[in-house]
């Protein structure tokens, strides 16, 4: 209710705080509530992305390879917010890291020029001999590796 409202005092937004420390502690970024977004780490700039997505309450978010360009400390970290935040809502994600697929995803698709190749566990789509041939280039090759 405070969009388009430029001509009222920042204080006007003051409403707003407890709940944005409310989304800040969810993600894990308290300690960064007074540090101006262009100096958080990359891995807490993605935690923050998720949390003014979150303050929007959606039922389905959609995760656009959110672990893409991080080191292992906020590969680790953006994917248990993400298991966290998935509790009472359903998330689509492209992903390629399958160390995150693997740990997080209840059900994977994948695809092959825009086509299901196979759906399910990951568990079970991991050792599908046209998944192994489509992304490793032989069928004896595991997916576990495959990035």
């Amino acid at each position: 209710g405070t969009a388009y409202q430029f001509w009222r005092s920042e204080r006007s937004l003051d409403v707003l705080n407890d709940r944005a420390m409310e989304l800040l502690e969810q993600v894990g970024l308290t300690e960064f509530a007074q540090t101006l977004t262009v100096n958080l780490p990359y891995g807490r700039k993605r935690a923050l992305e998720i949390a003014t997505t979150l303050a929007m309450e959606p039922e389905l978010m959609l995760l656009d390879e959110p672990t893409q360009g991080m080191g292992h400390e906020d590969v680790d970290r953006v994917t248990q917010l993400i298991r966290k935040v998935s509790a009472g809502r359903t998330i689509l994600m492209v992903e390629h890291n399958m160390s995150v697929v693997s740990s997080i995803a209840d059900k994977i698709t994948v695809l092959q020029r825009g086509a299901i190749l196979a759906e399910g566990p990951y568990a079970e789509v991991s050792r599908d001999p046209r998944v192994m041939e489509a992304y490793m280039g032989t069928a004896d090759a595991e997916l576990q590796g495959a990035h």
